[in-house]
């Protein structure tokens, strides 16, 4: 019962080590459709069409987001995960730290953003022609 009582601030017991997050692409200021982008931790790889939404599985290493669109651009982004607060404080009150390193090693402990919005980088246009993105109509306005 002491183990019981010690392990209900744990994150691995009371939540999930799955992660629901939404993949954004911009170029020159717009919203682009239709591109390709592969999120990865030392969890595994996850493959999304942005804009879109892919269920990625929590670590308390960073998350790689890579996307690419012919024609378009690519970008390349990385960002951090956070241990809850909320998690941090139930593991420190109830089980005196212990659930903590347990939330550590399964990743359950640890959040993502749930709003990955990436940056693309144009494709560099040969002289004198004119820029894909341009033509092909990248996007729509992002307010």
């Amino acid at each position: 019962m002491l183990a019981a009582a010690a392990l209900q601030g744990c994150a691995t017991l009371t939540g999930s080590n799955q992660q629901e997050v939404a993949v954004h692409a911009i170029l020159d200021y717009r919203q682009v459709s239709g591109v390709g982008c592969v999120l990865s931790n030392p969890a595994g790889r996850w493959f999304v069409t942005a804009p879109g939404l892919v269920t990625i599985r929590r670590s308390e290493g960073p998350l790689a987001i890579d996307c690419k669109k012919d024609g378009f651009g690519a970008a390349r982004e990385v960002v951090a995960s956070r241990f809850g607060t909320g998690k941090l404080i139930g593991n420190a009150v109830v089980s005196a730290g212990l659930g903590y390193y347990v939330d550590r090693r399964s990743g359950a402990g640890f959040d993502y953003p749930a709003t990955l919005t990436v940056m693309l980088r144009p494709i560099s246009a040969t002289p004198g022609s004119p820029d894909p993105a341009v033509e092909r109509g990248a996007g729509t306005p992002v307010y």
